[in-house]
Parts: structure tokens; C-alpha cells; sequence
């Protein structure tokens, strides 16, 4: 049975939801603050968080970016905002759907259900040999990151995004084969999130300059890793 967090500080929307879930078959938790809600996901490590963006003394995206400095766990961000800049703020931030108030309980559940697939299915999917260019090791076994013999602290998806990348290294990898291999969505749906996710993870590598970066934009392809020369380790 799956663990879902439903972090919402509306009682009577917390009750249908714990409701809704209930009667899918979830194990429900609720915290009606985001203090209580990152505490919550902190103990309980659900299996995947449903996020109110207006919450009391600390918003949704305050929780949200707490929770992906520690944490890959997929997050559904609900929000009585409909406006782009919203949606594009959650994918910015991290967050792996985005549903806006007022919902049907049918497509909550579509996408909750879709969220969790993915999430399993991405689990094991990686291979175990370490990869080394003298720039980067990485160990998909221990699930660690060295550049430059520093250890670098991912999320899964940003490792995975990582791992993608350097095993093809030279090779220009489109946003829907990063999301088929980084989150198991071969739909390609949502590819901006690739976009957020890259700039996130040059930044945790110390790459932060495009024209500095292995990890190069090719506009209108998608991405490429610039495997390292000899002398770069």
C-alpha cells in the first residue's frame, strides 16, 4: 500500500482528500501546516507528497524546496492559482505535477496513480558499473558523485539525470529521452521539467556557466555531455 502526505490547511478539502485517497487504497497522513508537513515527510518518508501551495507561516514553495534539498519523493503541487507563471514556478522548483483548484477526483487520482508507476518503475533501472573520466565518478551502486574528487549531494532524479547523460556521453539526448530514462516517462509530458532540472544540476556540480559546463544546452536538441580530455582530471 502506498504512503501518500496530503500537506493542506483547509479542513474541509483535507477531509475529502484523506476521503479520496482512503477509498483508492492509500495509506493517508495529513499536516494542515508546512512546518508539520516537512516533519511529517522527514519521519514517515511517504511515497509521494500532495502539496497546497497556500499554507500558513511556510508556503508551499518554501516546503517544496526543502524537500528537494533532501528528497526525491514525488510531489503533486495543488494551487487555487491558475496563471502559467504558477505552473512554471512549481516545475522550476521541483515539482513533478501541478493541479489547480477546483479539480475532478478522477484526474487527481490519474495523475497521483501516474506519479507513483513512474516513481517504481525508475527504481531499478539503472546499471551498477561505475563510470570515471577523470572529472566525474560516479558510483550508481552507492548512489554517490565526485567532480574533482568532491562528493556532490544529488537527489535521484538529478543522479539519474546525471547518469543519463555521461553513460552517453558526445551524444545530444533529447528532453523526451532524459524524461524516459530520468523519470520513466516516455510520454515526454511535462519537459520543462528537464529544462529546471539541468540548470539545478549544474548548479549542485559547481558548473553554473553554460559555456563552462560539461553539460551543454543544444538549443533546439535537447542536451549533451562533454565527456572530459585527459588533462581535465
Amino acid at each position: 500500500m502506498s504512503r501518500l502526505l496530503v500537506v493542506e490547511d483547509d479542513p474541509d478539502i483535507a477531509l475529502a482528500l484523506r476521503l479520496l485517497f482512503s477509498r483508492a487504497g492509500y495509506e493517508v497522513a495529513h499536516a494542515g501546516d508546512g512546518r508539520t508537513g516537512l516533519k511529517e515527510a522527514y519521519a514517515e518518508h511517504p511515497d509521494l507528497v500532495v502539496l497546497d501551495v497556500g499554507l500558513p507561516e511556510m508556503d508551499g514553495w518554501q516546503v517544496l524546496e526543502r524537500l528537494r534539498d533532501v528528497s526525491d519523493v514525488p510531489v503533486l503541487v495543488l494551487t487555487a492559482h491558475g496563471q502559467e507563471a504558477e505552473k512554471v514556478r512549481g516545475l522550476r522548483g521541483g515539482a513533478d505535477d501541478y493541479l489547480t483548484k477546483p479539480f475532478a477526483n478522477n484526474e487527481l487520482l490519474a495523475r497521483v496513480e501516474a506519479l507513483l508507476r513512474r516513481s517504481s518503475a525508475g527504481q531499478n533501472s539503472w546499471a551498477s558499473q561505475i563510470y570515471d573520466d577523470g572529472l566525474v565518478h560516479l558510483d550508481p551502486t552507492k548512489r554517490r558523485v565526485y567532480v574533482k574528487g568532491d562528493e556532490k549531494r544529488l537527489t535521484p532524479t538529478e543522479f539519474r539525470l546525471l547518469n543519463a547523460l555521461v553513460r552517453h556521453a558526445g551524444a545530444v539526448l533529447s528532453p523526451n529521452q532524459l524524461l524516459t530514462q530520468a523519470w520513466d516517462d516516455p510520454t515526454g509530458i511535462g519537459q520543462e521539467r528537464v529544462k529546471f532540472a539541468v540548470l539545478r544540476l549544474r548548479r549542485k556540480l559547481g558548473w553554473s556557466d553554460p559555456d563552462e559546463s560539461p553539460i551543454e544546452s543544444v538549443r533546439g536538441f535537447g542536451y549533451r555531455y562533454r565527456k572530459a580530455s585527459g588533462d581535465d582530471g
